[in-house]
């Protein structure tokens, strides 16, 4: 027989730890609904995530460099999917609900805009003193309002815990279960999916800037730590390699060892706290999971040198400003005319919202599209 929800509900109670967040302890959905037969909660929000418009349009987002700028290139999507996978892999170990944090890590991008973060700044000056723009925010605003797939409510309807994950702050209310409820972190899933980007992110992105020629493996073994010991690892076990093997098998090294030292640290802190629910994890002052010291100083050198030698590098920051420039534009014109962007605003709507939550959830190449359609070709 096919195991159902039950069965799945028993096992996350006999394998995973204590302070885990079951779906069977879900604090609700905003919209009852009845529950899945075959799958968890967090399985269905991660299905519903994956089979959302706004999960497709991350395909041909920025990560570092615009869209269509290599094929083999990091996308938002791609990035997403990493996140994901990593995601799992802290999880696991730690005896955390792995469909909780997948499900989050899949989500957690939805609300970015075109061009990377050069967009998402555009955006928030251009809806200054109208509320602003932050990704994460919008990203929480496409799943509860902008997602339009079922017939009894708007957005996805997930559950509070997934939205808690997305809500990046620390006081969050919603859900059929979920009276007003005040917590100093979220869940560890979630804490698992935010850290899991950063090492997605910086990981991945040097090996962009180092298949594009704009970072320099040389530079890297004498300027960042983390690089020249991975390199030295990489070195001794398998002596001279190509050129991409080499790369691969240091950025690999640098993830394996980043895994095992944060797996091993927040165990410890999960030991000395003795979280007795998944709740205790939410009043707790201090982050769970985080890196020690240590590995928290080598993470800012990586930091600081992918800032000066990959994100403001002329060869990246220069197409895109171009392409932001495009961008606001774009929403001078629909601000001023929302019927050029082919929205029909009802009388009182908010029309800068209005504005960039359509501009917000195009691709790359659609604002280079509409800017060639309204302004002519550049």
């Amino acid at each position: 027989m096919p195991r159902n929800r039950q069965e799945l509900e028993r096992w996350e109670r006999q394998f995973l730890a204590p302070y885990a967040q079951l779906s069977s302890e879900t604090r609700g959905r905003e919209h009852p609904e009845d529950p899945p037969l075959w799958r968890t909660h967090y399985q269905r929000d991660r299905d519903r995530v994956i089979h959302s418009r706004a999960f497709r349009r991350l395909e041909y987002k920025t990560q570092v460099f615009l869209n269509g700028t290599g094929d083999h290139l990091r996308t938002r999507l791609t990035h997403t999917m990493e996140v994901a996978a990593i995601s799992r892999n802290i999880a696991r170990p730690l005896r955390l609900n792995e469909d909780l944090a997948e499900a989050i890590a899949l989500a957690h991008d939805l609300g970015h805009s075109p061009f990377g973060h050069n967009g998402e700044e555009a955006l928030d000056r251009l809806m200054k003193g109208h509320g602003g723009f932050e990704h994460n925010q919008h990203s929480l605003r496409i799943v509860q309002e902008l997602e339009q797939k079922y017939p009894n409510f708007r957005g996805l309807n997930l559950s509070w815990e997934v939205r808690e994950g997305l809500s990046k702050h620390s006081k969050f209310v919603g859900g059929e279960n979920a009276p007003a409820f005040e917590a100093h972190q979220p869940s560890l899933e979630a804490q698992v999916a935010n850290i899991a980007d950063e090492i997605t992110y910086y990981s991945h992105d040097l090996d962009d800037g180092l298949d594009t020629g704009l970072l320099d493996e040389r530079k890297l073994r004498s300027e960042v730590r983390v690089w020249n010991h991975a390199a030295k690892v990489v070195e001794e076990r398998h002596g001279e390699l190509p050129d991409e093997c080499r790369r691969y098998f240091t950025i690999r090294t640098i993830i394996d060892e980043e895994l095992n030292y944060l797996i091993a640290s927040v165990e410890s802190r999960l030991a000395e706290a003795q979280f007795k629910h998944s709740d205790e994890v939410r009043q707790c002052r201090t982050k769970i999971v985080q890196y020690d010291d240590h590995w928290k100083e080598l993470n800012s050198e990586l930091r600081r040198y992918l800032y000066a030698n990959l994100y403001y590098n002329p060869a990246v920051h220069g197409p895109n400003l171009r392409a932001v420039q495009m961008l606001e534009q774009l929403f001078t014109r629909y601000l001023e005319d929302p019927s050029a962007a082919g929205l029909d605003l009802s009388p009182g709507a908010d029309r800068h919202r209005a504005v960039c939550d359509h501009i917000a959830g195009m691709t790359d190449r659609y604002v280079v599209q509409e800017h060639a359609r309204l302004f002519g070709a550049n």
